[in-house]
């Protein structure tokens, strides 16, 4: 019994850094087996399912296992390594996006270009996830590289914006809402990275004109693209055109339902009616469910957590004794932050239809595992903070004993 008590205390004193992050995370990911338990009750008998729901449950919790393991293991490495992974990550990245685009699976019935089965162990992978990390790192390197030196646009072109139009270029046809994330992120980095803002200036306004055309191209030529441009298409036409019934409104509608039917309280857990209705209950529209089983006590405390978590991000930041270390902890940190909320607004038809799951609380492997993979790599970075805080005031000591000595010595040496 000692001896078990003796490993958990190892374990837990192995965990470095900022300790409530990893607090606010292992409580998001411990509360979302309540409302996707609940939600997928209705995912059990689609199909032809054999209606068990505490198999997706555990599906679930290997997910999150799985997810955490990355986390611990990621946030033991030295952030200054990320440097160098991602400059070799990157064009192997490249690669699956491109081989996603064109071979993307299909997932019950629906066109997913943004997926690639892996043969060997028969599981299905979302390459713009990994991709999306991989590439805000990359840009995180480069503009602390750049960062008190003289540069012009033309000898950024090649190293920082090619691969960031390449990578976003190649998830926009099935993955809008992540590509305007990634390229959102990307100016948010730009400008903490102290990057000249008239050279921003010029790539967004090439990024608003090569998305039009795009766009164009896609509506007049719908053989053109064919993957997922159609759906992102029709669900920004549907966000604004409300007379227009389509699957996404109809699940905009079962969702409002839901959360309109929560009040304050909510229903109770396990008592949601518009699970049976909603196909993306478990995922896509968790935080519906949320606040109809839990009111509006619960959506507000989902929301405050992320909120707590944004709060600990920006310690991090400002903690942080070195440019790569701040653009770090923003590159890995905030795109977790705005998946969230996007994927509140969604609920509350503030946003079209996107796709974007709830972290560490909708199902789903790819999106918990590179959650978690971004958190541990701002864990990473705090670890470090706190090893620097440390050697600063044993430091501090240091030289405040010596002044302290000094005086002593001058004055026995005088008398």
């Amino acid at each position: 019994m000692s001896d078990s008590n003796t490993g958990l205390k190892d374990f837990l004193n192995s965990i470095k850094g900022d300790r409530m992050l990893w607090a606010v995370a292992g409580l998001l990911a411990i509360f979302s087996f309540i409302p996707v338990y609940s939600a997928s009750s209705n995912l059990a008998y689609l199909n032809g399912a054999s209606g068990n729901t505490f198999s997706y449950l555990v599906k679930h919790f290997v997910h999150l296992v799985l997810g955490f393991a990355i986390m611990y293991g990621t946030h033991k490495i030295p952030y200054r390594f990320f440097r160098g992974l991602s400059i070799i990550l990157l064009p192997i990245v490249i690669i699956l996006l491109g081989i996603t685009l064109f071979q993307g699976t299909t997932i019950q019935g629906a066109n997913a270009s943004r997926w690639i089965q892996v043969p060997i162990v028969n599981f299905s992978f979302q390459t713009s996830t990994l991709a999306s990390v991989v590439l805000l790192i990359y840009v995180a390197r480069y503009l602390s590289k750049i960062q008190g030196t003289e540069y012009t646009f033309k000898e950024t072109i090649l190293p920082l914006w090619v691969p960031v139009f390449l990578v976003v270029g190649l998830i926009l046809p099935a993955n809008l809402s992540t590509a305007a994330i990634i390229f959102f992120i990307v100016l948010i980095l730009t400008y903490v990275g102290a990057y000249k803002m008239k050279y921003t200036a010029i790539v967004l306004g090439v990024g608003l004109v090569a998305l039009t055309l795009f766009g164009l191209s896609a509506k007049a030529f719908p053989g053109l693209f064919p993957n997922r441009v159609d759906t992102w298409i029709s669900r920004i036409e549907t966000f604004t055109d409300n007379d227009e019934q389509t699957r996404e409104q109809y699940q905009v509608e079962k969702a409002k339902i839901a959360i309109a039917t929560g009040g304050l309280t909510g229903n109770g857990i396990g008592k949601s009616v518009q699970r049976n209705f909603l196909p993306q209950s478990s995922s896509d529209f968790i935080y519906a469910i949320i606040v109809e089983e839990m009111g509006m006590i619960g959506g507000i405390g989902v929301i405050l957590a992320y909120i707590f978590m944004l709060y600990r991000i920006a310690i991090i930041v400002t903690k942080s004794g070195t440019t790569y270390g701040r653009l770090l902890v923003v590159a890995a940190g905030i795109p977790i932050i705005f998946q969230a909320f996007i994927n509140i607004a969604v609920a509350v038809e503030l946003f079209p239809v996107t796709g974007q799951t709830l972290p560490l609380v909708g199902s789903g492997g790819t999106s918990i595992w590179m959650t978690c993979l971004s958190l541990g790599i701002v864990i990473s970075v705090s670890a470090n903070n706190e090893v620097r805080e440390k050697e600063e005031e044993a430091q501090a000591e240091k030289e405040h004993n010596q002044t302290i000595e000094n005086p002593l010595e001058v004055l026995s040496e005088t008398l």
